[in-house]
């Protein structure tokens, strides 16, 4: 039988992605929340020479693509030039999320198959660029550390303000690690009351290690006993925080099976 734990991420699959991307419906706690958010994301980086960041979070199914993507769009809303860039190239959900095409973005892009222009999804929200994951390569790692994507993110600093990179979970694989030594630094994405603590401390260790720039955490799903905010699932943690359930498309046998 299936742990509560893992029972609560397997309920988080079954959700429709699209159905969690904020709009003119979310509640005003959710969306005054995404823009605290905003805020300290652009204190972070107001010191930095780049503005190109990398969202994950130690362990499936803790939010981190909804996080991803929702700040982006509102970040977007103060008339920046955002990209957001699925760099799952794993598991990707971003084209899921904007309800977009997949069969090509990053992975046909890196490897020379496509242009720029043939891969990027302009305006996918008002001042939003996505690119999309493309189809799923056998060498997921080694594209995203190599020196393609190095010039990549460099050559984006010239049209965008902010580049957002969406990435897989730390603690499973090293492909974040690998993408945020190339950028202004990671934020780390934990859900309560499902992220065990000790999986933080081992990805901000990790990050550590690598002399990678945490430039904050946020913990998604926030539950509160207060009446007043009961209803919005609203709370602050660690510096910012929202009350929105999200599920990450891995499968908890396979989480299993590589934790091993």
């Amino acid at each position: 039988m299936l742990s509560r734990r893992k029972k609560r991420r397997v309920e988080y699959h079954s959700k429709n992605p699209y159905e969690d991307r904020i709009n003119a419906k979310t509640p005003f706690a959710i969306v005054e929340s995404y823009k605290i958010f905003r805020t300290n994301i652009q204190f972070a980086l107001a010191t930095q020479q780049g503005k190109a960041f990398v969202i994950s979070s130690p362990t499936p199914g803790d939010g981190k693509s909804t996080t991803a993507a929702n700040l982006a769009i509102t970040l977007a809303q103060t008339s920046a030039r955002v990209l957001l860039v699925d760099a799952d190239l794993r598991k990707p959900i971003q084209h899921k999320i904007f309800q977009v095409d997949n069969s090509n973005g990053l992975s046909r892009l890196l490897i020379g198959f496509e242009t720029l222009g043939e891969s990027l999804k302009r305006d996918v929200e008002p001042g939003l660029d996505l690119l999309t994951s493309g189809p799923v390569p056998p060498n997921p790692s080694e594209l995203l550390g190599s020196q393609n994507m190095s010039t990549f993110i460099e050559k984006m600093h010239q049209f965008y303000d902010y580049i957002i990179i969406d990435s897989p979970p730390i603690n499973i694989v090293t492909d974040s690690i690998l993408l945020a030594v190339k950028c202004a630094g990671l934020v780390i994405v934990a859900r309560q009351n499902l992220t065990k603590y000790d999986d933080v401390s081992k990805t901000i260790e990790r990050a550590k290690n690598a002399n990678i720039n945490i430039l904050g955490v946020v913990v998604t799903d926030i539950q509160t006993k207060n009446k007043v905010y009961k209803k919005m699932k609203y709370n602050y943690e660690y510096g910012y925080g929202y009350g929105y359930g999200y599920g990450y498309g891995y499968n908890p046998s396979q989480e299993e099976t590589t934790s091993q």
